[in-house]
């Protein structure tokens, strides 16, 4: 490997469909942009909402070296103690210390070691602890142990994103926004040498709204009542960012968007 890594970032991956658009789509990606590292948000790829063991070991051998989460972390029951079992599969990083899991992971390819941060937003979302704050602690835990580091900044509001990004430039190789699913026109590389972009997007349904059945949907927002959502099969998509790392550490000399449909036979289109 370069001492200049290629990382793909995907964004929030949602359900089977999500899942089954990253397998299909991942070798040809890995190939066709030369990627060393794969690093992916999975916190609604149960079904929309959350993650299991299973699921993220299926991520892993597809492939996938590092799983950042989010507000769904805790979702399913059973990945508790699967968080704390060491794998690269890590929660925000300013949630409480008494929840299950790890804000941080490092993984190593060829004797490159990327450092994967996720942090939560604290406005309309329930973290614990301040993400300004929290990242300080990180970093120099982080300190002398990574040549790269890629910061997943999960977070409602593009400002809580964009700040973040000009907090950090020049003290981590990339940060990248999750959790709204609809990708922005705003990636570059900061002054400082950080890539940044505010939201790279969902992989999965392009077809619903943010992943679920429009239907369901429109009928919520039209009869202000409670309606079951479900996972849509309509019109898959992978979404994601390329960042190309600088022989320099901490830096980033491009960030490119990926954009990639993926057109199902109908036999796989219906499956699980």
């Amino acid at each position: 490997m370069p001492t200049a890594p290629t990382i793909l970032f995907v964004g929030d991956i949602v359900g089977g469909l999500g899942r089954r658009t990253l397998l299909k789509l991942l070798p040809a990606l890995r190939e066709r942009h030369a990627v060393d590292f794969v690093v992916v948000n999975g916190e609604n790829i149960a079904g929309g909402l959350g993650i299991t063991p299973k699921l993220a070991d299926e991520l892993f051998a597809g492939g996938v070296d590092a799983i950042t989460l989010g507000n769904h972390t805790y979702r399913r029951q059973e990945i508790g103690p699967y968080l704390e079992s060491g794998k690269p599969i890590i929660r925000p990083a300013n949630y409480l210390a008494s929840q299950p899991g790890r804000g941080f992971c490092i993984v190593e390819k060829d004797g490159v070691r990327l450092g994967v941060v996720n942090l939560s937003g604290n406005l309309h979302l329930r973290a614990g602890r301040v993400a300004f704050l929290e990242i300080d602690n990180v970093l120099s835990e982080l300190d002398g142990k990574v040549d790269h580091i890629l910061v997943d900044m999960h977070a409602e509001l593009t400002s809580e994103k964009i700040a973040m990004g000009w907090y950090l430039d020049g003290r981590v190789t990339a940060v990248v926004g999750t959790h709204t699913h609809v990708p922005t026109a705003d990636l570059r590389v900061l002054p400082g040498g950080t890539a940044y972009i505010t939201d790279v997007g969902m992989t999965g349904p392009r077809g619903g709204v943010l992943g679920v059945k429009k239907e369901q949907s429109i009928e919520s927002m039209r009869t202000h009542m409670m309606v079951r959502f479900e996972t849509s099969e309509d019109d898959p998509w992978l979404m994601g960012v390329v960042i190309r790392c600088s022989e320099q550490p901490l830096r980033a000399t491009a960030i490119e968007q990926v954009l990639e449909p993926w057109r199902p036979a109908p036999q796989a289109a219906a499956g699980s």
